[in-house]
């Protein structure tokens, strides 16, 4: 509720209060007990029992005879100005022929307050009709207020000297520290630039996926500079009211020159800074003409101002030309999940002033979370923090932190799920396929940890850690990689003789790695280096619609004939392996049923008389398990050569 309408209704509520006690108190003062007892003492007076009376204003103390027997009493006048107490007496007395002393009646002396009434009487109709006024004039005015005040920015100001985060709690990023560095140092000294004839960079736009820090960063730069800084979401500017939106980035920007030099961080700049001419609406829709508006205060005619703006995007591919050219965004910083030198940094971060256990190695935990954003491994610390009060400990163990990774990668533990011993069985010889394949196949990741207990939507999962970041697959790795996610089926059908829905996710995963080797990758001999079929997406909608396809149907034949060239040849080479070392996979799904979960450590003694498995690549943290509910295999390894991909949930 508008707190204006509040106080103003309070005010005509005690205006009518007071109206009504008026109201009640006159007709109070007429009512017939008042008149009933002001007729008992007239009466006693004809009948001589009254000794003497004292008039108090509107009071009449009545103190009757010794002989009457009757005790003092007051009574009320029914119209005090109206009515004379001693002339009343009189007559009563002269009616009873009673003869009344010479102090029989006492006024006291009162002051006149007859004009208070007479004055309430007046005024009041005119309090009331003129608080209505008031009343009225003050919600119009509210109203129009509301109106004036609707294209309004509703950026989020920051004093420069009260900002509290700077570079130093940025970790992982040096690269685009060092490019933002430059804009902090023109900020503080814009002579030393102006001097050399630069000027000063409209735009800066921060790009990278969701958690890596674009945001912080931004309040970094500020921190850094000193200066204020102006925070709005994109999704902000834009209103169903045609014309709002340009408004507010009028306001904005004017409200940035009043403070310049300044920063204006706008956050997920693609809500508004999407292609033109995209959308069904024309350009004459709201987000364009904001958009419109953005870019004549970056780069119009009145640019000599120190105003310097940084947005942030995961989707840099769908804004607008004219929003990336120089002179508006002069420059994009990319901000990449960081590396392991990068996550070892974020890690000291955020465990900063956390009582750590001795044993905790902030380089291992980093290794084990290959892939992982800024946001996620903050995340990790904190789970790790909530277990260890949840065991009432006083310091973070390692134990800890593996038991927050897993729960990140795979999802919480769900010892409480029923399963029955034959199943059981089945699940173990599953994960045992999986991590007997992965271990002997020399380019597939180390198997850190194999278990049955579910979590999540698992039933169980063999969980593999690279070793250090990579950039590059290879070919080889991909098909050790698919014999690696078949493993699972070869080893239900080797052992059992029958195979599971457990294993579908694991041959979805293999056959669309497969698939883009041959259309994406140029990895089949056969067809050679060429990229098929061309993927369509709407701008407007930011996501992928459809996939033209760009070859003929003999072209499509061969493409399906070498993805099942390729899936068989990576059957195969499970089976081999799988049959070769049934020994080692017989007493890793004995040891599985036995103890459920089977470390690192306890699962490289099966593989004594082996040579250790080199360390000399690394992927993403992959959990390769029979699916909880439906029976499906999932994993979170992608197969994409994209550097150091997240880590999906299992």
């Amino acid at each position: 509720m508008n707190a204006k309408f509040l106080r103003n209704g309070i005010v005509m509520l005690v205006l009518v209060a007071g109206t009504v006690a008026l109201l009640v108190t006159w007709l109070n003062s007429s009512s017939p007990t008042t008149q009933d007892g002001y007729f008992k003492f007239l009466n006693d007076v004809k009948a001589g029992r009254i000794d003497h009376v004292v008039q108090d204003g509107e009071t009449v103390t009545v103190t009757p005879t010794a002989a009457s027997g009757e005790s003092t009493y007051s009574v009320i006048v029914p119209n005090a100005i109206m009515t004379n107490v001693a002339s009343d007496m009189m007559t009563a007395a002269a009616a009873g022929n009673v003869t009344l002393g010479d102090n029989a009646f006492i006024r006291k002396p009162t002051p006149d307050t007859s004009w208070i009434g007479l004055l309430l009487t007046g005024l009041l109709p005119l309090l009331v009709i003129g608080g209505f006024i008031f009343f009225m004039m003050r919600q119009a005015q509210g109203t129009n207020n509301q109106a004036l005040s609707f294209g309004k920015s509703r950026a989020r100001m920051f004093l420069g000297n009260k900002t509290v985060v700077t570079f130093a709690d940025v970790a992982g990023v040096d690269e685009a520290k060092t490019e933002l560095q430059e804009v902090v140092e023109f900020l503080k000294y814009p002579e030393k630039f102006n001097s050399l004839g630069a000027r000063i960079p409209r735009g800066v736009l921060l790009v990278g996926p969701p958690g890596t820090g674009k945001t912080l960063m931004a309040r970094a730069v500020a921190g850094e500079a000193g200066v204020p800084f102006f925070s709005i979401s994109g999704s902000e500017f834009v209103e169903m009211f045609v014309g709002v939106g340009a408004s507010r980035v009028r306001d904005l920007f004017d409200q940035a020159k009043r403070n310049s030099p300044c920063i204006v961080f706008v956050d997920e700049i693609d809500a508004v800074g999407r292609q033109r001419g995209a959308g069904l609406g024309g350009s004459h829709d709201e987000r364009e003409q904001t958009l419109n508006q953005i870019l004549v205060e970056m780069d119009g005619f009145d640019t000599n101002t120190n105003v310097i703006v940084v947005a942030a995007t995961n989707r840099p591919d769908v804004l607008d030309p004219a929003l990336l050219r120089p002179g508006r965004f002069d420059r994009q910083v990319i901000l990449d999940r960081p590396d392991m030198k990068g996550r070892t940094a974020i890690l000291k971060v955020h465990t900063k002033g956390k009582p750590l256990d001795k044993t905790v190695s902030v380089d291992e935990i980093a290794r084990q979370s290959a892939g992982f954003s800024g946001a996620d491994l903050a995340n990790l610390v904190n789970e790790a923090a909530i277990l260890s009060a949840r065991r009432n400990k006083k310091v973070i163990g390692m134990n800890e932190f593996s038991e927050a990774l897993e729960r990140i990668v795979a999802g919480p533990e769900r010892k409480s799920r029923v399963i029955s011993d034959e199943e059981k069985r089945i699940i173990a010889y599953h994960e045992g396929g999986h991590a007997v394949v992965q271990r002997i196949l020399p380019k597939c990741d180390p198997v850190a940890k194999v278990t049955v207990i579910s979590r999540g939507m698992a039933l169980g999962y063999t969980m593999a850690l690279p070793t250090e970041d990579r950039y590059l697959q290879s070919k080889t790795e991909f098909e050790d990689k698919i014999a690696g996610l078949l493993g699972g089926n070869v080893a239900e059908r080797l052992v059992f003789g029958d195979i599971t829905t457990g294993a579908s996710n694991d041959i979805e995963k293999a056959t669309d790695l497969a698939r883009r080797m041959v259309t994406e990758f140029g990895m089949s001999d056969r067809l050679g280096p060429l990229s098929f079929g061309k993927r369509d997406e709407l701008v407007f909608l930011g996501r992928e619609i459809g996939e033209q396809r760009n070859y003929s149907d003999d072209v499509a034949k061969m493409i399906d004939e070498e993805v099942r060239a390729i899936i068989d040849h990576a059957y195969e080479r499970a089976t081999q392996v799988l049959t070769a070392h049934r020994d080692r996979l017989d007493r890793l799904a004995d040891k599985l049923i036995a103890e459920e979960t089977v470390d690192a450590d306890a699962f490289e003694t099966l593989f004594d008389d082996l040579p250790p498995k080199p360390d000399r690549h690394a992927g993403i943290p992959r959990v390769i398990a029979p699916g909880a509910d439906s029976g499906t295999t999932t994993g979170s390894g992608s197969g994409a050569p994209a550097p150091n991909p997240a880590p999906q949930p299992a």
